[in-house]
């Protein structure tokens, strides 16, 4: 549960064409509504023009469509083909990384583009999409990982890349600053 002292960075408003409403029911929070639905806790309470978490229950909150369905789809069979076998915080964690990126000024700004970027050198940054495992469908820990990872979208460390250490091969991601490290991934800026 967030405290209602928590300092969130304002995102951005959304189209409120694309919104949605909700009405909230007894022992909602904005955290459960923002996991739910799968959207920024942040662009949650600032679609609300809220500040703290106080809610009541029958009032209808706004609930902006920051991802759409096919981008929560496309990530969730990201990270399930990339962190399978992997700890459940390490599959939010996998998440977290193609969102970063797309806040990122050096990467693409969108989720489909993130996850198909090649690079110059005509290298995928996912081996899912070169080995074809992101066409299998993803299970229900990796939909609620992606949904978890939107709704604290820009509240992580700011990884950017994440690897396996014993079987990375690339002396550049070597190199880059570790942010943490979960089960058998490293995250890195």
């Amino acid at each position: 549960m967030i405290a209602a002292t928590l300092s969130i960075g304002v995102l951005a408003l959304p189209n409120m064409a694309d919104a949605a409403s909700y009405k909230v029911q007894s022992g909602d929070s904005f955290w459960k509504i923002s996991n739910k639905f799968g959207v920024p806790l942040s662009s949650l309470l600032s679609t609300n023009n809220r500040t703290g978490s106080m809610l009541y229950a029958g009032e209808t909150l706004i609930i902006p469509d920051t991802v759409t369905n096919a981008e929560k789809d496309l990530m969730a069979r990201l990270v399930h083909a990339e962190a399978k076998g992997e700890s459940y915080a390490g599959k939010v964690a996998v998440a977290t990384v193609i969102l970063n990126r797309v806040d990122h000024k050096e990467f693409p700004n969108t989720i489909n583009s993130v996850i198909n970027q090649r690079s110059a050198g005509g290298y995928y940054a996912f081996t899912p999409i070169q080995n074809g495992a992101i066409n299998k469908p993803a299970n229900a820990e990796a939909k609620r990982a992606v949904n978890e990872a939107i709704a604290f979208r820009g509240q992580g460390s700011g990884s950017l890349y994440f690897y396996n250490p014993e079987t990375a091969k690339s002396k550049w991601i070597l190199s880059r600053e570790v942010t943490t490290t979960i089960g058998n991934h490293r995250f890195a800026k």
